[in-house]
């Protein structure tokens, strides 16, 4: 039998070896930090972001951006800045450059009376349009009924383009130069179709003149009447600006 005393000591003692014993440690784990990119490697993710696909708005604008950087100035307009207007103020007397008078707009209109019968006559004006002017042609509506010509309001009549800035001046130097010698006995445009207040309307009556027309491609021989809009406020001040910009006046 184990005496009280005994037992007491007996205690102590794996009570002191409890303590004494090693305790054991649980680690926590801390969350590893992300190592540090090299310069190799930070370069080389932002090239396989730049090799992302882009959007299609931010791919049209950079192409429009290139073409407008190699895009080339149209001689006639450049014609125009250095030697024309120099010209013409020394002509007139003119106190202000702002005076000078100059190339605002070109109107080129088709009129298509059969579409009214056929509504792919419109199409194919059109694109022989978009072709000889470099821009896209829209169709022109009735703004009318009219009984007589079985014309109903909104129905498409004709096609037009509005030319400005340098397609403008490229139009017109392909006009003057190209196409209108190639008329059959072509004697010049006539000197007098002024509107009084510094316009000029011409009226062709074959798109065949314009190089960029091939005979075989189109389904009919059309006119056009061309409007050459200018700033001048008397006839003479125009006559003297598209005769300086190379218009083949008939002589008198």
């Amino acid at each position: 039998m184990v005496n009280e005393n005994e037992k007491d000591i007996i205690d102590e003692k794996t009570d002191k070896k409890d303590e004494t014993a090693p305790k054991e440690t649980v680690k926590e784990e801390k969350p590893k930090k992300a190592a540090a990119k090299t310069p190799k490697e930070s370069k080389d993710s932002k090239d396989s972001k730049a090799a992302a696909p882009k959007s299609k708005k931010a791919a049209a604008k950079e192409s429009a951006e290139k073409e407008t950087v190699a895009r080339v100035p149209a001689r006639l307009g450049v014609q125009f800045k250095t030697q024309i207007a120099p010209e013409l103020m020394k002509r007139f007397n003119y106190k202000s450059v702002m005076q000078i008078p100059k190339l605002e707009k070109v109107v080129v209109n088709v009129g298509c009376g059969d579409a009214k019968e056929n509504a792919k006559v419109i199409d194919s004006v059109i694109k022989d349009l978009s072709i000889i002017t470099g821009q896209q042609a829209v169709a022109t509506t009735a703004k009318h009924s009219v009984a007589n010509f079985k014309l109903r309001e909104g129905t498409k009549v004709g096609v037009k383009v509005t030319l400005r800035g340098e397609i403008m001046y490229e139009f017109l130097d392909r006009l003057f130069n190209l196409a209108l010698p190639r008329q059959r006995d072509f004697r010049g445009i006539n000197v007098n179709a002024f509107d009084g207040r510094g316009n000029y309307a011409l009226g062709i009556r074959e798109q065949l003149i314009f190089p960029e027309i091939e005979y075989d491609k189109i389904d009919k021989i059309r006119g056009m009447d061309i409007v050459i809009v200018t700033t001048a406020k008397t006839d003479e001040e125009a006559r003297e600006l598209l005769t300086l910009m190379g218009a083949p006046f008939a002589k008198t």
